[in-house]
């Protein structure tokens, strides 16, 4: 355990290095991140998930669908939680 413990320590990256990566370079490191949890089988999304998908999918369809432009979705996002 204590050699498990010692690789993770010294390949894990410091905060520090993260902010001294160029917006660009996050990015493409959260899409790394992303590409392989995606191919990760033992990762799986609670079922309410995809109910909540089926339901804004069956909006759209329904013509019922509600989208926000960029700037709409941060003042959405800035204001207070109701």
């Amino acid at each position: 355990m204590k050699l498990l413990k010692f690789w993770y320590l010294a390949h894990m990256i410091a905060i520090s290095d993260i902010k001294q990566m160029s917006v660009s370079e996050r990015l493409q490191t959260i899409e790394i991140l992303w590409d392989s949890l995606r191919s990760d089988d033992s990762v799986d999304s609670c079922a309410w998930h995809g109910d909540v998908l089926r339901a804004r999918k069956a909006k759209v369809e329904a013509g019922e669908g509600v989208f926000l432009s960029i700037s709409q979705l941060r003042t959405r996002l800035q204001q207070p939680a109701s």
